[in-house]
């Protein structure tokens, strides 16, 4: 049976429909807002997996017929995901997690599929919406539904689910997903916007987040199954309360060692000792007995920040790990920095290019091209871990993408600044938050190579710990109270305001008083690195790293590009002679790389007289390219020539033109008068002086 209900959107039908495919999936969604349309089915084993976690996939896929496209690789199909396709994943897996029970670990799939897109309705946060209707209306424990949405400002107010031509135009591009009470995930981007302004538009998505509960909660009204029960692992009594009484007091102890690696030694210890210690009363238990401890270590922990108001390094709840700076730490590199919070450290190196280092995007909007980018990487070694040598995860992607975003609004235009630029973050070290440590140092990084930002961008993590009523807002969390607390807020921005921010938990949701004090934590942890940022380098180096390429720009009138180029590439290629690189865009933007200064500075020499207009008044170099009678035409630009009538060639009076001119030969002559037909006129005599006495008409 066919259901279907309809929300109105701004002029446009959001539809949640289900039972027209899919049938043996354990729930389908088919979403459609305008004309795009995204198809979500998730399935989940009847058999529970021998993993210690839940092991929850989410595919996201776009297909480009859903745009009108044929894939532009060799094999004329969809490959690998995409790293846009792997950040929407990214971003459904990270709102859908937390609600299904903590004891439920079925392989469970969400699979989501992009059908048609229109290029106005965004299909990611209908996937996101999908995902929870799908999950909702199946057999699948599932603590739905929740709403997404994404937040734009349009002609000054906030606008839930704009168009994505507003959201070009919008300095506020957030999505936000929760429940009626709360909010559960958030991810976006802004041009420097006050922190209260990205509030504010948190309370704008939450009221949208209500029509999108009310909309999936008629479905499950109408075609909802009943739920799988969960059942709940027994618990041996006798072995957790052994466990309990060998390891609490001297748990409280570790607990209470500042230092992190003489903390975990400890702790390690000692879980090492009790599973030793149990081992014959309770054989075969070492995964129950280490299950047992490490939840007296997460409860001494959290009991220890919550009534105790202390945290396990020592730290009060709103300050930050020590910070140290170093810049230009690479010698043959374009820009370096090295960038320490506590054990957090990351190494980011700046390198500039020209146009034709850009990366390539193909999406469902068709062919665009990136002028910055951030990559991440992290390897297993920075957290003194063996593991898989493989390419970046989504987890590296993801991170890559935050700092990315937190960046980019202080990155200059390519009319002002017109290099391809890469940064790339090595995570030397990592105890939490090493996503903001790249945000850091990226900005010094840029800032020694010289490159124009506007100013710095810095970025903090805020976590929390939460019981009944009771909450602790925590600034700059470390690994443990990011594993054992409840959130994960990161917050990027300047001095002016902020740039990205995303938002995990682990509980069913955070409230607009919590959020308050967080972002108030987040805003007194940016000021003070960014303090720290300006005194280690406060304004950008006053000229290039000599190992950058040099980049010269000039835009054109696009009717003088055939003129750049030349018939069948000719003119260009003799420019490039100079030993400089040429790239010539659609819209006029010329520009000249080379790695020697005055290479370039000849290429744009040429390109400038190619494009040139004459102008009344001004001096030119020429060649006499003809001899008349009556003058001499002489080319003063590359294809435009002037008559030097015989009347302007000297003071008196010249009988003959190849008296004083011969053809090829370099004469300097100065531009008289252009007429309606652009026809040039051009005086030599103009530029010498007249004897004293002597006459035009004197012979």
């Amino acid at each position: 049976m066919v259901e279907k209900v309809v929300l109105e959107n701004d002029g446009r039908e959001l539809s949640i429909e289900t039972g027209l495919v899919g049938k043996q999936a354990h729930g389908t969604a088919w979403m459609r807002h305008g004309d795009t349309v995204v198809l979500v089915a998730v399935v989940s084993d009847n058999r529970p997996s021998n993993f210690d976690f839940f092991p929850l996939q989410v595919d996201y896929r776009e297909k480009f017929y859903a745009g009108g496209r044929i894939p532009g690789n060799f094999f004329k199909r969809e490959s690998a995901p995409s790293t846009a396709e792997k950040l929407h994943a990214r971003l459904i897996d990270h709102q859908i997690r937390p609600l299904f029970p903590k004891a439920y670990n079925f392989e469970t799939q969400v699979y989501v599929t992009v059908l048609s897109f229109d290029g106005i309705n965004d299909p990611a946060v209908l996937a996101m919406t999908g995902a929870s209707a799908a999950l909702s209306i199946s057999d699948i424990p599932f603590d739905g539904p929740i709403g997404a949405v994404r937040v734009g400002r349009v002609d000054g107010a906030f606008k839930v689910n704009p168009t994505l031509p507003e959201l070009d135009e919008s300095d506020v591009n957030i999505v936000v997903s929760g429940n009626s009470e709360s909010i559960i995930a958030v991810e976006g981007e802004f041009h420097e916007v006050p922190d209260a302004d990205v509030l504010e538009a948190l309370k704008a998505a939450h009221q949208g987040i209500i029509e999108i509960i009310n909309l999936q909660t008629e479905l499950v009204s109408r075609v909802g199954k009943e739920k799988r029960v969960v059942e709940e692992p027994e618990v041996n009594d006798a072995l957790v309360s052994a466990v309990g009484e060998k390891a609490a007091g001297r748990v409280k102890d570790a607990n209470r060692a500042t230092d992190t690696s003489a903390r975990e030694q400890l702790l390690r210890d000692l879980s090492n000792e009790i599973k030793e210690a149990l081992a014959e009363e309770f054989p075969e238990s070492d995964g129950a007995i280490g299950d047992a401890f490490d939840k007296v270590v997460k409860n001494d922990m959290r009991s220890m920040i919550l009534d105790e108001k202390r945290r396990i390094d020592g730290r009060s709840e709103d300050e930050v790990r020590p910070i140290s700076i170093q810049v230009g730490v690479l010698p043959r590199t374009h820009g370096s920095a090295i960038f320490t919070r506590g054990q957090t450290q990351s190494l980011c190196v700046a390198t500039l290019g020209s146009k034709m280092d850009t990366r390539m995007v193909d999406d469902l909007s068709g062919k665009s091209f990136k002028s910055f980018m951030l990559d991440y990487n992290f390897p297993n070694w920075s957290v003194g871990e063996t593991g898989r040598i493989a390419a970046p995860g989504r987890r590296e992607i993801g991170h890559g993408a935050l700092a990315e975003k937190a960046i980019e609004p202080v990155i200059p235009s390519e009319e002002h600044f017109p290099y391809t630029i890469r940064l790339v973050s090595e995570i030397t070290e990592s105890n939490s938050s090493s996503s903001m440590a790249t945000v850091c140092g990226g900005s010094l990084a840029l800032m020694d190579a010289g490159v124009p930002i506007k100013s710095h961008a810095a970025g903090a993590g805020v976590g929390l710990v939460m019981e009944g009523d009771k909450w602790v807002v925590l600034t700059d969390i470390l690994a443990e109270e990011d594993h054992l607390g409840d959130m994960d807020l990161k917050i990027t921005g300047t001095a002016e305001g902020l740039t990205a921010i995303q938002m995990d938990i682990k509980i069913g949701g955070v409230s607009f008083d919590i959020l308050q004090v967080a972002f108030e934590r987040a805003r007194g942890a940016l000021n003070h690195i960014l303090g720290l940022m300006n005194t280690a380098i406060e304004t950008h180096r006053n000229a290039l790293s000599e190992f950058a390429p040099r980049i010269l720009s000039i835009r054109v009138d696009q009717s003088k590009i055939g003129a750049v180029i030349g018939p069948g590439g000719k003119t260009i290629r003799s420019i490039e002679e100079t030993g400089a690189t040429v790239t010539v865009e659609d819209d006029g933007l010329v520009t000249v790389t080379s790695v020697d200064a005055a290479a370039g500075e000849t290429a744009m020499g040429m390109i400038r007289a190619l494009v040139e207009d004459p102008e009344v008044g001004a001096t030119y170099a020429g060649t006499v390219r003809r001899i008349t009678d009556f003058g001499a035409f002489i080319e003063i630009l590359p294809g435009k020539d002037g008559l030097c009538h015989i009347s302007e060639l000297e003071h008196h009076r010249v009988r003959k033109v190849d008296d004083v001119l011969k053809e090829g030969e370099k004469v300097q002559v100065k531009v008289i008068g252009i007429d309606d037909q652009g026809k040039i006129r051009l005086s030599r005599k103009a530029l010498i002086e007249a004897p004293q006495g002597d006459s035009d008409n004197k012979e």
